[in-house]
């Protein structure tokens, strides 16, 4: 058994789906939020990674690597944030955010 195009197109849509729904359903939870978005461009990487290997171009895996540095810099910018919340409010809840506009 092979593995084709289609294959690696449903997993990509079942990890954004799966990021999607940590979104939706998670809205209180900063950490959760980090890690829905960074499956979400997993997904997007996936895809980029399985055209360019089906269509024989490296334009798309050189993107991901783009993609990839965007994400750990908002990884560690988001968790920078987390930890500033973490220190005035005690709590990672996403609604005590409002409260740190000065």
């Amino acid at each position: 058994m092979t593995v084709s195009l289609s294959h690696y197109l449903i997993l990509a849509a079942v990890l954004f789906s799966i990021s999607i729904a940590g979104i939706v359903i998670n809205r209180k939870n900063i950490i959760i939020l980090l890690m829905s978005i960074e499956i979400m461009l997993l997904a997007v990487n996936l895809n980029f990674i399985a055209f360019s290997h089906y269509l024989n171009d490296l334009a798309g895996q050189v993107f991901v690597f783009f993609i990839l540095t965007v994400a750990a810099a908002e990884a560690a910018i988001g968790l920078a944030i987390l930890v500033v919340l973490f220190r005035n409010k005690q709590s990672i809840n996403v609604a005590d955010i409002n409260e740190l506009k000065g």
